[in-house]
């Protein structure tokens, strides 16, 4: 009795838990923004990682039902992502000022080190000839929508109003579906850098139809998106690495104004690729979140 009694004292404060509990979520929050604005990185798949997924999903396709169990979890989620999404934004349109090549070398690194991740969650639950089909045809038919699209245009688009909209719209596809990294997309377009600007300056301009966007696109897609995995996990998430890797070609530098440069794009796509292979490792050892802590509360 006494051994058990020494045992229960030594149990943290439920108040110290909480405030853990908070701190981690603020991190994980903050963690997950910078994916959604960082390219290669994918907010959606480190909702994956963090144990938040479903319950977002569940909150996105059913708001009025499932928001009064899950509120709590996704206060601190919320702040940390708002922290790290506006934070970074700035950050990351200088760097394309300074240097493209270089910094799409890192982005591309970046991506392709997500690879081992994202094909690990994609076989959780084995493998199938229909997932390998699958991946295939989304890496085809992106691809030639890319370069359909880029012949079209001829050079990058002209940001606007509409154009912005369409970013939200990406990013809206990014969020529900995990693996999809929206911002390969919009650098092929032209329209990363001014879109990153807009939202680290706060520009309406940007964040309203940006907003729209989103909203639209969650609001129309959660619950097919959401029964999708629900049903054909392996098929729809090698759905998701052939738009990544469709993503992720064309936006591959080519020409370098040096043989210098071209030898530093590849150390630093090099040291985006660990970066992320490293980054996918940590945050696997980060505690989940509790999916039925909601339920059990209530």
């Amino acid at each position: 009795m006494e051994e058990q009694k020494l045992v229960v004292d030594k149990q943290p404060p439920k108040a110290f838990t909480s405030v853990k509990k908070f701190i981690v979520g603020v991190i994980q929050g903050a963690i997950i923004g910078i994916g959604a604005i960082l390219p290669g990185i994918s907010g959606g798949v480190l909702c994956v990682v963090f144990g938040i997924y479903r319950p977002m999903m569940a909150v996105l396709a059913h708001p009025f039902q499932n928001l009064k169990l899950y509120w709590r979890m996704f206060i601190p989620i919320a702040i940390g992502w708002a922290a790290g999404f506006v934070g970074l934004s700035g950050v990351i349109a200088k760097l394309l000022e300074m240097n493209a090549n270089i910094m799409v070398s890192l982005f591309v690194g970046l991506i392709a080190g997500t690879f081992p991740g994202l094909f690990r969650e994609g076989t959780k639950n084995g493998t199938s000839k229909g997932m390998w089909v699958a991946l295939g045809i989304s890496t085809a038919v992106l691809l030639a929508f890319f370069y359909t699209l880029k012949l079209s245009t001829a050079s990058a688009v002209t940001p606007s109003f509409g154009w912005y909209i369409f970013c939200g719209v990406l990013w809206g596809i990014s969020l529900i579906a995990p693996g999809m990294s929206s911002s390969s997309v919009l650098i092929f377009l032209g329209l990363y850098q001014p879109m990153s600007a807009g939202i680290a300056a706060l520009d309406f301009n940007v964040l309203i139809p940006f907003a729209i966007g989103i909203i639209a696109t969650v609001l129309l897609l959660a619950r097919f998106v959401d029964r999708l995995f629900e049903k054909h996990y392996g098929i729809a998430f090698f759905c998701v690495i052939g738009f990544v890797i469709a993503s992720t070609i064309p936006i591959i530098p080519v020409s370098f104004s040096s043989f210098g440069e071209a030898l530093l794009c590849v150390a630093v796509a090099g040291a985006g690729f660990a970066g992320a292979f490293l980054m996918d490792r940590w945050s696997g050892k980060l505690p989940k979140q509790d999916e039925n802590e909601a339920e059990q509360a209530q």
